[in-house]
């Protein structure tokens, strides 16, 4: 049998780098999203960097898994009919123009799926939901940024806390109906898709973590981010293992499947 490893894809951010004035296009996955897929989900991150929406189908049937990722570029509201709110924070049309059409596919290929925070975002906006562009101006809603100038280690430490669906796979994974979770996002679900399931809400009411109705395989996603040393937090480390698991199942068939190809194509069948 093909021996093949078992490879999730990760989408690349478009970003200028350089000083101010000479700059030049860069394609940029960050570390720690590759390292928790990597020891986190045993999976092998892959990129496919100049991917374009109408290579997707065949670039799916080469992986086990999508994981979405966070970055500093938000969705570009258009996506749900609105004005840019805010001029000066980031913006990354070329990954959106990929991702929101990738969500589609796996939810219909069946292809396992993890967002995390824009990722989150990209699902619902993909599958026609809204989001607030400025949480912390929203009434009745907690400012949910992190403190920018503090040390990563305070950046990514827990915030706040979130009640977990009682049932759901959340409270499996955090053995409890309630986790602490870092939160570094300005932006956040508005109105949720239709076909998500909320599975997490943070103190304020706004959805930290939601489901695919009717998903055949792991389909999830979080506002917080796991990937922060995912092996030393129990409940983070549990999403990405049961997210591996989901890939591992994934690759397994897919490898029969060729294996069976090559041996009809050998036999003449």
């Amino acid at each position: 049998m093909n021996t093949t490893p078992c490879m999730v894809w990760l989408p690349a951010d478009h970003r200028l780098m350089g000083d101010h004035g000479h700059q030049m296009p860069f394609l940029v996955l960050g570390d720690k999203y590759a390292r928790a897929v990597k020891l986190g989900a045993q999976a092998q991150p892959v990129m496919f960097p100049l991917a374009d929406t109408g290579q997707i189908s065949e670039l799916l049937a080469l992986v086990d898994g999508v994981m979405l990722t966070g970055s500093p570029s938000n969705v570009h509201p258009s996506h749900f009919q609105e004005e840019v709110a805010d001029a000066s924070l980031p913006l990354d049309a070329e990954r959106d123009l990929l991702t929101l059409a990738l969500v589609k596919a796996c939810v219909h290929e069946g292809v396992p799926l993890l967002g995390v925070c824009r990722g989150f975002q990209e699902i619902n906006v993909a599958l026609g939901g809204t989001l607030h562009q400025r949480v912390h101006e929203v009434p009745g809603l907690a400012d949910h940024r992190e403190p920018k100038t503090a040390p990563f280690d305070e950046q990514y430490a827990p915030r706040h806390p979130i009640a977990l669906a009682p049932g759901s796979v959340f409270e499996t994974w955090a053995g409890s109906p309630q986790a602490m979770v870092n939160s570094l996002h300005g932006q956040g679900i508005n109105r949720l898709a239709s076909g998500l399931e909320p599975l997490a809400h943070a103190p304020d009411g706004l959805v930290e973590a939601f489901g695919v109705k009717g998903a055949h395989t792991f389909a999830y996603a979080v506002q917080w981010h796991p990937e922060w040393r995912c092996t030393e937090n129990p409940f983070y480390a549990a999403i990405f293992e049961a997210f591996g698991r989901a890939c591992r199942s994934r690759h397994s068939l897919r490898l029969q499947a060729a294996d069976l190809n090559r041996s009809r194509a050998s036999s003449g069948a």
